[in-house]
């Protein structure tokens, strides 16, 4: 099988031609690109592959650019760092992707794949390169940091990954850290959920939006609710709903 790889980080081109190894097909490598520039003269010079491999962050951009430019017949499987949780839309589309590190196993399955689309009516999968760009920018967009107001007029940085849960105490936001430390956050509970990565946080209830890390223990409580246990520990019950826990049990 004919293909080309499009990957700027050399770790990662080792790694996945190692797992190519692995798997029951045979890779004929006709072409290694590290950018978006490379790759565009690349398919200027060469006649289409039979399958491409491609990360989706580039040296000199995102390789989604290259599709303004080339019209790519052939098979693409995606390379990332992203989890699935950014990459809804890949699914959603009938994309084959590999999450990094790429291991033989995974590469098999999206090979697998990726012959059963050939033998469909529709041999190249369609693909909704906006969906997944919006997906990718919204995964992106998630706070990092928060710029918090103290005393006076005051300002110090608080690292979400400091962050164990946010909660309500009399009408204010309030978030504790893994010090137990306290702010008081200006924004609402249901503006900070749409600020935070949900892979983290998880809104349990009306009351508190807690971190994954934070929970070191559940329960199950009255009416087919559960109770959280966190650090540090909260002044009261953190209880998740029964329509909830379901969403819960997924998440975490």
């Amino acid at each position: 099988m004919k293909t080309l790889i499009i990957e700027d980080e050399k770790a990662a081109l080792r790694n996945l031609k190692a797992a190519m190894k692995e798997v029951a097909v045979e890779f004929e490598i006709v072409g290694e690109t590290d950018s978006v520039a490379g790759t565009l003269e690349w398919f200027a010079a060469h006649p289409m592959p039979e399958l491409v491999f491609m990360d989706i962050h580039l040296a000199d951009g995102s390789a989604f650019g290259i599709f303004d430019r080339v019209d790519i017949t052939c098979p693409i499987i995606f390379t990332t760092a992203y989890d699935e949780y950014a990459l809804q839309a890949f699914r959603v589309n009938s994309i084959a992707y590999l999450l990094k590190p790429i291991s033989g196993v995974d590469l098999q399955k999206a090979v697998d794949k990726l012959k059963m689309l050939e033998g469909s009516e529709s041999r190249q999968p369609m693909v909704d390169l906006q969906a997944v760009m919006r997906a990718l920018k919204r995964e992106e967009s998630y706070k990092t940091h928060f710029l918090v107001p103290v005393k006076g007029d005051r300002f110090v940085p608080v690292s979400v990954e400091q962050i164990c849960y946010f909660y309500i105490d009399g009408g204010a936001v309030k978030a504790v850290t893994q010090s137990a430390g306290s702010y008081d956050f200006q924004q609402t509970l249901d503006e900070l959920a749409e600020q935070l990565n949900p892979r983290h946080f998880f809104r349990a209830n009306r009351q508190y939006i807690v971190a994954r890390k934070a929970v070191v223990g559940a329960s199950l409580w009255f009416g087919g609710r559960m109770v959280l246990q966190l650090t540090p520990p909260t002044a009261e019950k953190v209880i998740i709903s029964k329509a909830r826990v379901p969403a819960f049990k997924e998440w975490f």
